[in-house]
């Protein structure tokens, strides 16, 4: 929109809107082309034969597209821009009503869909600041955008829930008995009970709940952050087991395995400190530190 004689390159990736994340509205295509299909009506309404290419690059988002002619003469330019004006102020509104709009590939289709979507003509301060002020009242994000995915909580906050909730699974029932399943031994590990995620919740105090309430996923996101301790399938809780989890692939490239030795022992392990049974894994097994003097 800045002039007739721009090309533009664009690789779209992140699902957003002019003014804020975009709203599907087809179920029968893929999140990903739907917006794909989106960016391509934002090349034809503004004028230019859009093509598509895909990239050779290590991404699953490397479709892109180019604009480097235009559809229409330079003499119609201002009434494309007005177009363009109408179809931001639709977009605002669609973002609002959720509205269905089928995505075309004719020039002159998007031009009629969207003077009929719009219903009326833009307000006249918009129209005519068109060409400075292209979306009056967009708000940029902020530069330091909160976290909120229960990362930023206190640590030891997060401490004293993972303790409480260890703790209600594991005298939830009777201690089951579990045979050694490396050496088919009788030794016999508390596993505890799994509970629901709301059977979790009414057990935790007020205070508690509100804290996580303000954390997007709130307490299922906090116990999948914590998963040395515990595994969510199916919105129940459970202690994870580490005798179940499947012994690292041998057939890894040789940089990841690298990295996974390289991370091996360097936090100390919960079950070692905090279960009344100790770790269900030996010393030499467990990817976890038993005691201080084995940290890396």
């Amino acid at each position: 929109r800045s002039s007739y004689s721009c090309c533009y390159f664009v690789l779209p990736c992140c699902f957003f809107d002019f003014h804020g994340k975009y709203s599907r509205r087809q179920s029968k295509k893929t999140q990903y082309r739907e917006y794909l299909d989106f960016v391509t009506q934002v090349g034809f309404v503004c004028g230019f034969h859009v093509e598509e290419d895909c990239l050779r690059i290590p991404s699953t988002k490397r479709v892109s597209f180019i604009g480097k002619s235009r559809t229409y003469p330079p003499a119609e330019r201002a009434l494309v821009d007005k177009q363009i004006t109408q179809f931001i102020n639709s977009r605002r509104t669609c973002a609002v009503t959720t509205c269905d709009r089928r995505v075309g590939f004719e020039h002159k289709d998007h031009c009629d869909g969207l003077c009929e979507e719009a219903g009326s003509e833009p307000p006249e301060d918009e129209t005519e600041t068109a060409g400075t002020i292209w979306m009056p009242g967009f708000q940029p994000r902020e530069k330091v955008e909160q976290i909120r995915n229960c990362a930023s909580l206190p640590r030891d906050f997060v401490d004293e829930v993972v303790l409480n909730v260890a703790n209600l699974l594991l005298n939830a029932a009777p201690q089951k008995s579990c045979s050694d399943m490396q050496g088919g031994n009788t030794n016999t590990w508390n596993q505890g009970e799994s509970l629901s995620l709301r059977e979790v919740a009414e057990y935790l105090n007020k205070e508690t709940l509100k804290k996580l309430k303000s954390e997007y996923g709130g307490l299922q996101t906090l116990l999948k952050n914590n998963h040395q301790v515990f595994e969510v399938l199916n919105g129940r809780v459970h202690i994870r087991d580490w005798r179940k989890e499947k012994p690292p692939s041998k057939t890894k490239p040789e940089v990841k395995r690298r990295l996974s030795a390289e991370a091996f022992k360097t936090r100390l392990c919960w079950f070692f400190i905090h279960h009344p049974d100790g770790c269900s894994l030996p010393s030499e097994a467990c990817p976890y530190a038993h005691g201080t003097e084995e940290l890396r």
